[in-house]
């Protein structure tokens, strides 16, 4: 009751008209950390907890407290779906005590905008890349729209605890309190936070305030989970076999799937009538191939069309009315989707969600399962592996299901331990730094290079980077002429760089392909990569259109609706699966453990995995002899150590070795031909772990290994220092390396 007395009038009587019995147990804590302390809170509860709520209340009623003289409260959220998905929530809330919302993102109108510019109040909601664009184009507006600002609110901190455009976002906190003058609280938000102590430091970085992490009970979680394999053309995994299984899903088709049907789709086209469901998948490409297929299904069955499509590329009405379709309660429709409907988009009572394979990562897969179970159902996720049966004489590696056994330790790694995946703190970030140098020209003017130093070098996220090599930067960035000196020696952007930075594409720092716009007749659908030739067909919006025209200075292509089935290409998606999975991955094929969300199909194909696994006696042998002079290397690492160990045995063992040809499939395995024996090989690559070496040394000579959208921009060997000292995880394989020789055991 202390909390809930402390509430504005207008809070306590927004809580009476819901009907609410009691705040739960994470606005309380909440409320009492905002309100008693003058910390920086992380919040972290499960996905529709209430979070939102949890922290808004007492911050808007600290606001009616005592009013600001500018905007109040800056909102950031990863995308502009879950802006427009909080602004209604958020208006609701503040209509009765007249405290202005402003959405401020591309879509939103420019009169909106000059609004809050000429009246700044309230609470500001804004992209990473919205806060960049306000940053550079509106400098001399940002004193008198933050000089108050009190709170900076920001959603989903998790997805952006990982990458480029987290740090881009801590960047332009720093920069924007700088310039207004202003010593917010910040409040991250998210349900999946793996290390809360680290994400609490880089949540509090360069604010000058602590963090704290309120602790509640929040009460226990129920799930419906099932997870079921597929082989794409008969016979499946169980054909023939007894089986006996303990599912906590399980019930008959609710409808029939077309004869020949993909059977991993007809499964999803069969348990998905009569429902409302999304149904993820881990690319775009896959998102469209699936719509596809479960589309022709309705046609075949004729049936009406009972599927929607959802992902980055569609454009943003397309976006919006599967979003509109599905927040209605009576619709009985499906949306197949990327994590572009993983975040906190509420989007109504959702029964069920599918997974296609596994997520790359366990807080994807909580997220995912997230978006169902809300207003007191229990979440429900069903997984649905498929593969190709393996060719007759494949290798071994060929013989093991990886999406069927990576969904079995992502899940376990969770209830087991509650693992979820750290912030990555190690990297040099070196594109951010040209990044964010030419950001603080274009806004702030000429100024000297120890001036630019000053405001740049200091920013928490660039903590690990010396003054020296941003001295390499900045003379580079002179030569090819994205910056240039004037006469009185100051710094200010060169023709080069103009150009670069007045590109609405500069406001973003994730990588993007060159896209051409799709349009039928007077609608836009979306966006692809690569438009194939005049008559060529494509596959965008869940449907196949051939090509009419490409306007290749425009980058437009038109297009009229055909019938079919192609594969679509958005540009490459790359993984980031965490060494924990790939142990526990080890675990599922090394222990006789059954799990019981299992499903027929997957019990058997799991049998036979861990089958595999015993007669090839890979139990504490990372190295399988395949016979001749041909071996596999099953290292147990995630994404960045097994890169570092695959560069480690080609260019510090590869000669003493005598190995050739070597094929990874990251980060499951990787295959060669050695000279050396098994024993040569462990006394090896321990000899060569143990020696000194420069991480510099795992990069091939004349490399330059570009990840990041700027890197083409920052001189050569910077880039191979960021490569070596900041992706590379050399430590992490070093230590594994090191542990084959002591023991020959793994982590179980």
């Amino acid at each position: 009751m202390e909390v809930f007395n402390r509430y504005a009038p207008f809070i306590q009587d927004y809580i009476y008209r819901s009907g609410w019995k009691t705040i739960r147990a994470v606005q309380n804590a909440a409320g009492d950390a905002i309100f008693n302390t003058e910390d920086n809170v992380l919040l972290t509860a499960s996905t529709a907890s209430g979070k939102t709520e949890a922290a808004f209340f007492p911050v808007l009623s600290l606001l009616e407290e005592e009013p600001p003289r500018s905007v109040g409260v800056l909102y950031i959220a990863p995308l502009k779906a879950l802006i427009n998905d909080q602004f209604g929530r958020l208006n609701e809330l503040c209509a009765e005590a007249d405290i202005p919302v402003t959405r401020w993102h591309g879509d939103v109108p420019q009169s909106q905008k000059r609004r809050l510019l000429k009246k700044p109040s309230g609470i500001l909601q804004i992209t990473p890349e919205s806060l960049e664009s306000l940053m550079i184009n509106k400098y001399m507006e940002i004193p008198s729209l933050f000089a108050d600002l009190r709170f900076i609110v920001i959603d989903e901190i998790h997805s952006l605890l990982r990458a480029d455009r987290g740090g881009q976002t801590f960047c332009l906190i720093e920069r924007l309190c700088r310039l207004a003058g202003c010593r917010p609280r910040r409040i991250g938000l998210s349900a999946t936070i793996g290390n809360p102590e680290e994400a609490g430091r880089f949540l509090a970085a360069g604010s000058g305030r602590g963090t704290v992490i309120p602790q509640f009970e929040g009460g226990k979680e129920v799930w419906r989970l099932s997870m079921e394999h597929f082989f794409n053309t008969a016979p499946q995994a169980d054909e023939g076999k007894p089986v006996y299984i303990d599912a906590a899903v399980a019930e008959a088709p609710t409808d029939t799937a077309p004869k020949a049907a993909d059977p991993g789709m007809g499964y999803i086209f069969e348990h998905t009538r009569g429902r409302k469901c999304l149904v993820f998948t881990n690319s775009r490409e896959e998102c469209e191939s699936v719509c596809q297929h479960l589309r022709q299904y309705c046609e075949a069955k004729h049936e009406p069309d009972r599927f929607l499509i959802h992902h980055g590329n569609l454009s943003a009405s397309y976006r919006e009315s599967a979003e509109e379709e599905m927040k209605d309660d009576d619709s009985l429709l499906t949306v197949c989707a990327t994590a572009t409907l993983e975040l906190g988009i509420d989007i109504g009572k959702l029964e069920r969600a599918f997974q296609i394979d596994a997520p790359f990562t366990v807080s994807g897969f909580l997220q995912r399962m997230g978006r169902t179970g809300r207003r007191g159902a229990p979440s429900e996720m069903w997984f649905v592996m498929r593969e190709d049966h393996p060719e007759p004489r494949a290798l071994l590696p060929e013989l093991i299901p990886w999406y069927l056994i990576q969904g079995i330790a992502l899940v376990q790694l969770y209830i087991e331990e509650r693992f979820v995946e750290p912030p990555r703190t190690e990297k040099l970030p070196f594109s951010l730094l040209y990044h964010q140098t030419m950001s603080t020209l274009a806004s702030g003017g000429e100024m000297t290079p120890a001036a630019l130093a000053s405001r740049v070098l200091p920013l928490a996220v660039f903590r690990r980077i010396t003054q020296e090599d941003y001295r390499v930067l900045l003379r580079h960035l002179l030569e090819t002429d994205h910056i240039s000196r004037t006469e009185n020696g100051g710094l200010i952007l060169g023709v080069t760089g103009e150009r670069i930075v007045n590109n609405y594409k500069f406001y973003a720092v994730f990588q993007e392909n060159i896209e051409y716009s799709v349009h039928a007749g007077s609608e836009e659908l979306g966006t692809i990569v690569k438009p194939p030739p005049v008559g060529d067909k494509i596959a965008i919006a869940g449907r196949v259109w051939v090509v009419d025209e490409v306007d290749h200075q425009r980058r437009d292509v038109y297009c009229t609706l055909v019938k079919g089935n192609i594969p679509a290409y958005f540009g490459d998606v790359a993984g980031d699966i965490n060494t924990r999975i790939l142990e526990r991955m080890y675990g599922v094929l090394a222990e006789d453990k059954s799990y019981p969300y299992l499903m027929r199909h997957a019990v058997c194909r799991l049998a036979e995995a861990r089958a595999t696994f015993r007669q090839a006696d890979m139990r504490g042998k990372p190295l399988i002899h395949l016979g001749g002079k041909m071996w596999a290397l099953f290292p147990w690492l995630g994404s960045y150590a097994f890169l570092a160990l695959e560069r480690f045995l080609k260019l510090r063992c590869g000669r003493r070795l005598g190995l050739k040809g070597l094929s990874p499939a990251r980060p499951y395995y990787m295959q060669f031909t050695m000279q050396a024996d098994e024993e040569a090989f462990y006394r090896i690559v321990a000899e060569e772990a143990s020696a000194a070496f420069d991480p510099l040394e795992l990069v091939y000579e004349k490399e330059v290994p570009v990840f990041e959208k700027y890197d083409e921009y920052v001189p050569p060997e910077l880039i191979r220092k960021g490569f070596a000292c900041g992706v590379l995880d050399v430590e992490g394989m070093r230590r594994r390396v090191l542990g084959w020789r002591k023991n020959l055991t793994l982590p179980s």
